[in-house]
C-alpha cells in the first residue's frame, strides 16, 4: 500500500507533495474549521474508496467510473454537514484512501493532485506494490511514534532502606511505604531464613517518591514472630497483615510442630495500632497469607494452601458480609497453577498483579497480572523484562494513576538478598497494554425540561487509536449524480438514519438509563436516538479515568416530521440515485436531493406545510405525490411514504444502428463486497442483451 502523508506545510512526509487549504476540507459538521493533515493510501488493485475523518470516525467514499481522467478533489468554500466533493469520473480498478487526523494546519494551501504523479502511482508494478506493502506497518510505526514519548519504565535500588538483609513486599501507606525487612540485629533468629524475625517498617518518600530512611512502624504489631505483607483501606485506618499463628502472645504450631501462617486485622487508635484480631477462614492446619484489599474494601484476596486447591499455594477472594467475611473462594485453574500464586496486589483499575512460580516465565518467581475488573476475566500475562528477572520476583505495587509502583527482588546488583526497587511508568497503564472494562451508565435526558428519556435507543462504537470508526457501522458515504449535472459525481458523507442504524448497542429504562461496560483507555463515539427528538453524537473518552463512568446525553425535541421515503420501479424494484424534488407549496421554498443506492431518501419538514414532492429519473415516468404536515401529528412516528415510477416504453435500440454508434447504459450496483448485482441494475442489461441479440 502507497502512502502519501502530507505535513503542516503540505509537504509529504511520504511519496509526494500536496497542498491544502483551509476552505478545501472541512471536519465539524456544520461549522469551518481549519483543515486536517490527509493520509492519501492507494492500492493499484482495488476498487476507487475514500476514507474521511468526520468527526474523528472513518468513513469510506466508494464510487466507479470508467474513464481515463486523474481524480480531482475540491469542495465548497462554505459548507455544512453533509460535505461534498467533486470528483471527475476515475479509474475502476483502483483504490484510494484519504484520512484525516485532527492536527490543524498553520499553512493553508489549496489541495491538487499533479496528473503525472497519481497516474504513476496508479499504474506501479504488482512488485513493487508488494514491497511497498510489506514496509507499510513499519512507515506507519514511525510516523506514529514521531514526537510521542516512548513507552519507558524506570527501575532503580531504593538505596537508602535495603541493607544486607531482607526487604521486600511494600505497601502504599500516606506519604511512603511499609515494608517487611529482617533488619534487626538482636533477636530470635529464623531457622529457615538465618534472619531475624521480619518486622513492618515505614520510609517516608522524597519529592522524587524515593522511600527515605526508615523507622519502625508500630510497636504494638511487631512481636517475636514474623509479621507481614501488610494491606491498608483507603482511609489507612484499617489494616491487614500476615503474622504467624499467635495466641495471647504465645506462638501457636500445629501436630507437626509447623507454626502457620494467619492473616489479622486491626485498627488505627490515637497512639498506635489496635484491637488486633485474626480473620475467621484462619486455621491452625494450614496458612493464610499475603492479604491485599480491593479498593472499595469489600474483598480480600490472598495466598493459602488450604486443602482443595490446585497447588501449594493459590490465591483466594472472601468478601465482606456486613462485619464479617465469607468462606474463601478459590480463584480458579485460570489463575492458580501446580506450583505457588503469592503476594498479591489489587490495583485500583481492576488489575490483579501476583507471583507464580507455577508458569512459564524467566526464573524463580515471575510477576504476573490479571484483568478481573469486567465481566469476563482476562487471560493471565507475564509482565516480561525489566520487572521481572532470571531471580525471584514479588510483592508488586501501583499507585491508582499508575506511573509509580515497587517490586522485591533478589536479581543481580541488589545490596542484600531481597531488595525494593522503584519503578517508574512514563506512559502509566498503558506500558502494560490492558483491556480493562469500566463500568459506565448512559443517562438520556431533556435538555430543556431535565427529564429522563425512556427507550432511548444508545449506538457505541470504539475509535481506533487514530480517531477511525472502522467501516461504515455509523456513517455512510455515496457517490450520487449531482442534481444540477448528473455527469458530475458528488461523493457525500452523513450520519446514517435511525432505521439504518440497526439493532442498537443498549436501549435507557424507564429511568431513561442504560448500563455497559467500556474499555478503559479508549475513545467513543455515542449516538442516542429517540422518537421526536433529535439525534445526538457524544464523543467520549476514557483516557485516564477510573472506576465507574456516568455519561450524560441530552437530547432536544424535535420540531419537524421525519419523512421515510423510497422510489420504486412498477415493479417494486429500488430506483438508485432518483432526483426528488420537494415543494412547499406553503412557503414556495424547494430543494432537491436524491435517492441512495437503496431508492431512499428521509426529510425532516415543518409542520403546518403543505408539500408537493416529485420523483424523476432517466428512462422512468416522473411521479408526484402531495403530502400536508397541517392537522395534529405525531412527531414521534416516521411517516412513510413510497413513489412508484413507471418505465418509458419507447424501445430505444427501435432504429437503425450506424458504425460508430454511442450506446450509454446507466451504472451497475453491486452491494459492498458482493458480486452479486442489485435489483435495480437488471433492467439495464436486460437492454444490452437485447441490443446483443438484435445485433449479432
Amino acid at each position: 500500500m502507497t502512502q502519501v502523508v502530507f505535513d503542516e506545510k503540505g509537504k509529504t512526509l511520504g511519496v509526494k507533495y500536496a497542498k491544502v487549504n483551509q476552505h478545501n476540507l472541512l471536519i465539524d459538521k456544520n461549522a469551518e474549521m481549519p483543515a486536517a493533515r490527509p493520509v492519501i493510501q492507494i492500492n493499484p488493485v482495488r476498487t476507487p474508496r475514500m476514507t474521511c475523518m468526520y468527526p474523528k470516525a472513518l468513513h469510506k467514499y466508494t464510487f466507479k467510473r470508467i474513464s481515463g481522467v486523474v481524480p480531482v478533489l475540491r469542495t465548497p468554500a462554505k459548507s455544512t454537514c453533509p460535505k461534498v466533493l467533486r470528483i471527475p469520473p476515475i479509474f475502476v480498478t483502483h483504490k484510494t484512501e484519504l484520512r484525516y487526523n485532527h492536527s490543524p494546519m498553520k499553512n493553508h494551501h489549496k489541495l491538487f493532485f499533479l496528473l503525472t504523479l497519481l497516474f504513476a502511482l496508479l499504474h506501479l508494478p504488482q512488485g513493487i506494490y508488494a514491497q511497498q506493502k510489506s514496509s507499510k506497518s513499519k512507515s506507519k510505526e514511525k510516523l506514529y511514534e514521531k514526537g510521542e514519548e516512548p513507552n519507558q519504565i524506570i527501575i532503580k535500588n531504593a538505596a537508602l532502606i535495603n541493607t544486607e538483609h531482607l526487604e521486600f513486599s511494600p505497601a502504599f501507606y500516606q506519604n511512603g511505604i511499609v515494608y517487611v525487612t529482617s533488619r534487626r540485629s538482636s533477636g530470635a533468629v529464623d531457622p529457615k531464613t538465618g534472619e531475624t524475625f521480619f518486622e513492618l517498617y515505614y520510609a517516608e518518600f522524597d519529592v522524587e517518591g524515593m522511600p527515605m530512611k526508615p523507622q519502625e512502624f508500630s510497636i504494638n504489631l511487631n512481636s517475636q514472630v514474623h509479621e507481614g505483607p501488610v494491606s491498608f483501606n483507603r482511609s489507612w485506618d484499617k489494616l491487614y497483615f500476615t503474622r504467624n499463628n499467635m495466641s495471647k502472645g504465645v506462638r501457636q504450631s500445629d501436630k507437626k510442630g509447623i507454626s502457620h501462617l494467619k492473616i489479622y486485622e486491626a485498627t488505627k487508635g490515637k497512639f498506635d495500632w489496635e484491637n488486633v484480631r485474626e480473620l475467621p477462614f484462619n486455621s491452625d492446619e494450614y496458612s493464610c497469607m499475603h492479604p491485599t484489599l480491593s479498593p472499595d474494601g469489600n474483598r480480600l484476596y490472598f495466598s493459602s494452601d488450604m486443602p482443595g486447591g490446585y497447588g501449594k499455594f493459590d490465591l483466594y477472594m472472601s468478601e465482606k458480609v456486613g462485619d464479617a467475611w465469607s468462606l474463601p473462594i478459590n480463584l480458579g485453574p485460570d489463575i492458580n497453577t501446580a506450583g505457588n500464586e503469592v503476594f498479591p496486589f489489587m490495583h485500583e483499575s481492576g488489575i490483579l498483579f501476583f507471583s507464580s512460580d507455577g508458569r512459564k516465565g524467566m526464573g524463580g518467581l515471575d510477576l504476573f497480572m490479571v484483568n478481573i475488573s469486567g465481566s469476563k476475566w482476562s487471560k493471565v500475562s507475564n509482565l516480561g523484562q525489566p520487572l521481572n528477572s532470571p531471580r525471584d520476583d514479588f510483592g508488586f505495587i501501583l499507585n491508582p494513576e499508575g506511573t509509580l509502583g515497587f517490586l522485591s527482588s533478589d536479581r543481580a546488583g541488589g545490596y542484600g538478598k531481597d531488595d525494593i526497587y522503584q519503578v517508574r511508568l512514563t506512559r502509566g497503564l498503558s506500558y502494560f497494554n490492558l483491556n480493562l472494562e469500566l463500568p459506565a451508565k448512559i443517562v438520556s435526558y431533556n435538555e430543556v425540561t431535565n427529564e429522563r428519556i425512556p427507550n432511548a435507543a444508545i449506538y457505541v462504537f470504539e475509535r481506533d487509536k487514530d480517531g477511525f470508526i472502522r467501516g461504515n457501522e455509523a456513517y455512510e458515504v455515496e457517490v450520487k449524480p449531482s442534481i444540477d449535472n448528473p455527469d458530475q459525481l458528488e461523493l457525500t458523507l452523513s450520519r446514517k438514519s435511525a432505521a439504518r442504524l440497526g439493532e442498537p448497542s443498549l436501549r435507557t429504562d424507564p429511568n431513561g438509563e442504560a448500563v455497559t461496560y467500556l474499555q478503559a483507555e479508549k475513545d467513543y463515539l455515542i449516538i442516542a436516538v429517540c422518537p421526536g427528538y433529535k439525534t445526538r453524537e457524544l464523543q467520549y473518552s476514557t483516557i485516564g479515568e477510573k472506576g465507574p463512568q456516568n455519561i450524560r446525553v441530552p437530547l432536544e425535541e424535535s420540531q419537524c416530521v421525519t419523512v421515510l421515503g423510497q422510489i420504486t420501479s412498477d415493479k417494486g424494484e429500488p430506483v438508485s440515485y432518483a432526483k426528488v424534488h420537494i415543494a412547499n407549496e406553503s412557503s414556495g421554498e424547494e430543494q432537491y436531493i436524491r435517492t441512495n443506492i437503496d431508492g431512499e431518501f428521509e426529510l425532516c419538514l415543518p409542520t403546518r406545510c403543505q408539500f408537493k414532492i416529485t420523483a424523476e429519473k432517466e428512462g422512468f415516468q416522473a411521479s408526484a405525490s402531495q403530502m400536508s404536515t397541517e392537522g395534529e401529528i405525531d412527531l414521534n412516528k416516521p411517516v412513510h411514504m413510497k413513489i412508484s415510477l413507471g418505465a418509458v416504453e419507447e424501445n430505444p435500440f427501435s432504429g437503425p444502428l450506424h458504425t460508430g454508434s454511442l450506446i450509454v447504459l446507466e451504472n451497475i450496483y453491486y452491494d459492498f463486497d458482493k458480486s452479486a448485482i442489485r435489483s435495480g441494475a437488471a433492467r439495464e442489461l436486460d437492454a444490452l442483451a437485447a441490443l446483443m441479440k438484435q445485433y449479432p
